[in-house]
């Protein structure tokens, strides 16, 4: 998908932003945890030997070499954070039913005395205003 950027990113923020794909790369390729974090401390070492570089040529041409490096090196099933857009609950959040408080326990409701009585009164207000709208429902009583 293509688009128009707003903002110009800095070099800073691009080394960052590679920084972190790159651990997130070595997360990928290594589960064991102590092989992970020698692999990133290595990662981390070689980022702070150029990190005085004052030359912008050259800390330009590191930074796109170090992003062919990760384009090279990627993993080819990359974890995914099950909240994150591609993750398998993005989106997913579940917001309960109303009706679920109506299950509270007694001693659960006497915990928040207003916010109940608030809300017995606006149930009362909902439900004449639905038989004010459409009428009171009918239940037939003799068909079974």
């Amino acid at each position: 998908m293509s688009y128009i950027p707003y903002e110009i990113i800095t070099h800073k923020r691009q080394v960052c932003s590679l920084y972190k794909k790159a651990c997130r790369t070595i997360e990928d390729w290594y589960h064991y945890r102590p092989l992970m974090r020698i692999n990133i401390v290595r990662l981390r070492k070689r980022f702070d030997d150029n990190k005085n570089i004052i030359d912008v040529p050259l800390a330009k041409e590191l930074l796109q070499k170090g992003q062919h490096e990760l384009w090279a090196n990627q993993h080819y099933y990359p974890h995914q954070f099950p909240s994150s857009p591609g993750g398998t609950a993005f989106e997913r959040d579940v917001f309960p039913p109303d009706w679920v408080l109506d299950s509270w326990h007694p001693l659960e409701k006497a915990q928040y005395p207003k916010y109940f009585a608030k809300r017995e009164e606006r149930k009362k207000e909902y439900i004449a205003l639905w038989e004010k709208r459409w009428g009171k429902p009918f239940i037939p009583h003799d068909e079974h």
